[in-house]
């Protein structure tokens, strides 16, 4: 048997070509048999298919490249929930961008670990200048603010509370009931003391009780407000909270997961107004950035803050070869091998500019506008509210609770629509879509629209 060809060095790219053939044909018929936005039959019917697929799992005498590379690739595309398709509009899972996804085929092939400087020479380099460039566009004012990569918005936030643990001891984090379920588990992984959460009644957290909540704790208190809600999308009042938290001397993190990218455009930015007098700020680029995952970030105003990161390894990042000038990747990151993610990060930032960016970002805000005009506007659906990133919360007027979960799950084992559920804190039920693809058209919504319409009981 012939030893399989490697992705690297000067024969890399003549062994990946006709491969990348067939994943790219295999793509395209996985996603002609599914034929929507994800596969019809539900859980059983896409577990069978995928088990005759992949039987056996490790056979006798190998397949070859060619064909397991055609039988698995068309079988997860075929079994796929498809955002690229606008009617695939759950989650805060975007669509990422062809030019993106080439990147990350890149770095997949030359393999650099990022956890020392000679197993990612250049690679390593181009970390160091655009997180720095991702913090400029956090703390314009402070020339020194610096970002790290992580694998998204958990991870991001489990390093903001760590980081402030171990500036200040064990802080009490204040969050609002609107805060990502993460910044519980990161406290009690952190050993910290369950996080108060202040009530949301209207979504955003309320300034009077988070008031007097920081009257009432201790001193060494962490607030993080939330910049996109996981279930509205809505922006907590980043300034007023800045305020109390100067008041009671408080350190703020804000997890801006969903709603960072707003950065990039003009039109969008002065929701985020106030986000630099945060201490941290966790962005997510395979939300709102149209990145295959993982791109999560976590900045910082003051580099200094990241020093407790730092560990030393003497395979990896001896002191003398420090001394002697090799940077140190170690104190980047909680992990120790990580993929260069930064890549297709660094080639999406050079390809679109800053234009392109907002223009992604005002297109897909746009289209969440539109959705909510025609909701509005249609007699048999109630609408929540407008929306204030690309988050629509929508209902038929005739529906009860147990009625729309069952629409939305019927939806999705017809193979229809990918819609998400979100209980406000009225305590009611709404179908919820998250519209994360520029490339949304008005008939793409009005077709959602009519798909639910179809399909509501009378």
């Amino acid at each position: 048997m012939n030893t399989p060809p490697l992705s690297g060095g000067i024969e890399g790219p003549a062994a990946l070509r006709p491969l990348l053939t067939t994943v790219l044909d295999a793509l395209y018929d996985g996603a002609v048999a599914r034929s929507g936005p994800l596969p019809a039959g539900g859980p059983w019917h896409t577990a069978a298919r995928v088990r005759a697929a992949v039987h056996p799992v490790l056979p006798p005498t190998g397949t070859g490249a060619e064909e397991a590379l055609r039988t698995l690739v068309t079988a997860v595309t075929e079994g796929a929930a498809d955002p690229a398709d606008p009617h695939c509009a759950a989650h805060l899972h975007c669509p990422p961008l062809a030019l993106a996804t080439a990147a990350d085929l890149a770095a997949s092939a030359l393999n650099p670990s990022m956890d020392s400087w000679d197993q990612a020479p250049a690679a390593s380099e181009i970390e160091t200048l655009v997180t720095a460039a991702l913090a400029a566009e956090v703390y314009p004012q402070h020339p020194a603010a610096d970002a790290l990569i992580t694998t998204g918005g958990t991870e991001s936030n489990q390093v903001a509370l760590l980081l402030a643990r171990e500036l200040h001891g064990p802080v009490q984090v204040v969050c609002g009931a609107n805060a990502h379920h993460s910044l519980h588990r990161a406290a009690w992984l952190l050993g910290l003391p369950e996080p108060v959460a202040v009530p949301a009644p209207t979504g955003t957290m309320d300034l009077a009780a988070l008031d007097a909540a920081l009257t009432d704790l201790h001193p060494q208190l962490l607030v993080v407000a939330t910049a996109g809600t996981t279930d509205t999308g809505q922006i907590d009042p980043i300034p007023d909270i800045a305020d109390l938290c100067d008041t009671h001397g408080a350190e703020l993190h804000i997890d801006a997961a969903y709603g960072g990218p707003l950065l990039f455009s003009p039109t969008h930015r002065p929701k985020l107004t106030g986000i630099d007098r945060a201490h941290s700020v966790t962005l997510d680029l395979h939300k709102l950035g149209w990145q295959p995952a993982a791109a999560g970030i976590v900045a910082v105003a003051d580099p200094a803050r990241l020093h407790p990161l730092g560990h030393t390894a003497d395979y990896l990042n001896a002191d003398d070869d420090t001394e002697a000038g090799l940077p140190d990747l170690l104190g980047r990151s909680l992990r120790t091998t990580r993929r260069p993610d930064i890549l297709k990060i660094a080639v999406t930032l050079r390809a679109l500019g800053r234009d392109g960016l907002a223009d992604l970002v005002d297109r897909t805000c746009a289209r969440a506008t539109e959705l909510a005009q025609l909701t509005e506007q249609h007699p048999e659906f109630e609408l929540y509210e407008h929306p204030t990133i690309s988050t629509v919360l929508l209902r038929p007027t005739t529906a009860d609770d147990e009625t729309l979960a069952t629409l939305r799950r019927t939806l999705l084992t017809e193979g229809r629509a990918v819609l998400g559920r979100a209980r406000t804190p009225d305590g009611r039920l709404w179908l919820k879509a998250t519209l994360l693809n520029p490339h949304t058209t008005t008939g793409d919504l009005t077709t959602l629209l009519k798909l639910l319409e179809g399909s509501t009981p009378r």
